[in-house]
C-alpha cells in the first residue's frame, strides 16, 4: 500500500494522482480507439469528456445535496476540498445521460460510439482498482497462498490486482477483435460480457463488498445481469448475420 507519495515539501494521496493521470489516459485512449475505427475523433473525445465532467459533476452535487446540513452553514465546502465525498451511482448516471444527448446532438453512430469508448471504459475500472490498491480503501479476503499481501496486519487476496490483469485481458481482446468485428457493437457487448464474468467471479474475493439483503452481493448481482444481456445480445446478432 502506498497512500501517500511524498514529493519535496508536498504530500499528494496517491489514490488522486492516479485518478487524475488515468483520466487523462483514458480520453486519450478513446481518441485513440475512434481514430482506429474510423469515427469522428473530435466528436468522441469530446463525447467522452462531457461524460466524465457531467459525472464528476452530478456525484458530488449529489453526495451534497444528501449531506446539505453539514456544508449549509459552510458553502466553501461544495467546491473545496474535493478529495472526497461523491455520489458514484449518481455520478454513472448523470454521466451517460450528459454522454448520450451530446452523441444525440452530434448524430454519432451510437454502436460504433460504445465501440470507441470500450477501451476507455475498461481503463477506467483499471484505474479505478489500482487507485483502490494504492489509496487501500478496499482489500480481499483472508488468505494463505503466497501471492497474498499484507494488509492491515494479516495476508490477504490482492484482489485489486486481480482486476488488473483481468482489464488487460479484456483490452487484449478488445484489440484483436477489431479487425474482425462483423457488425458495429460487438467490440462493446464482447468488452461487457466479458468484464461481467470475471467481476461476477473476483467480487468474491473482496472482503468489503456491497452486500444487499439475504447476504447476496450486489455487485455480483450487477455483473450478473450484464453478463447475461450482453451474451444474449451477442447471440442474436450471431444468428442474424448467419442467416444472411
Amino acid at each position: 500500500m502506498l497512500p501517500t507519495l511524498p514529493i519535496g515539501p508536498f504530500i499528494f494521496p496517491t489514490a488522486g494522482l492516479v485518478i487524475i493521470f488515468g483520466a487523462w489516459f483514458c480520453l486519450w485512449v478513446i481518441e485513440k480507439a475512434a481514430l482506429r475505427l474510423q469515427l469522428d475523433a473530435q466528436a468522441t473525445y469530446t463525447l467522452a469528456v462531457v461524460g466524465l465532467f457531467a459525472g464528476f459533476l452530478g456525484a458530488r452535487l449529489t453526495f451534497v445535496a444528501l449531506h446539505w446540513p453539514a456544508y449549509q452553514q459552510n458553502l466553501i465546502g461544495i467546491v473545496w476540498p474535493l478529495t472526497s465525498g461523491y455520489e458514484p451511482l449518481a455520478g454513472v448516471i448523470v454521466g451517460t445521460v450528459a454522454a448520450f444527448f451530446y452523441g444525440r446532438a452530434r448524430q454519432l453512430p451510437f454502436a460504433a460510439t460504445l465501440d470507441a469508448l470500450t477501451p476507455g471504459l475498461i481503463l477506467g475500472f483499471m484505474v479505478i482498482s489500482l487507485a483502490d490498491f494504492l489509496g487501500g480503501p478496499g482489500y480481499g479476503t483472508l488468505t494463505a497462498v503466497p501471492w497474498g499481501i499484507s494488509q492491515y496486519g494479516v495476508r490477504r487476496h490482492p484482489v485489486q490486482l486481480y482486476e488488473l490483469l483481468a482489464g488487460a485481458f479484456t483490452l487484449l481482446v478488445w484489440w484483436r477483435l477489431v479487425d474482425r468485428r462483423r457488425y458495429e457493437g460487438q467490440l462493446f457487448l464482447t468488452a461487457v460480457a466479458l468484464t461481467g464474468a470475471t467481476r461476477l467471479f473476483l467480487d468474491a474475493f473482496r472482503d468489503n463488498t456491497w452486500i444487499i439483503s439475504n447476504g447476496y452481493h450486489g455487485w455480483q448481482l450487477i455483473a450478473f445481469a450484464a453478463l447475461l444481456l450482453s451474451l444474449i445480445l451477442l447471440a442474436r446478432h450471431a444468428g442474424t448475420a448467419g442467416n444472411r
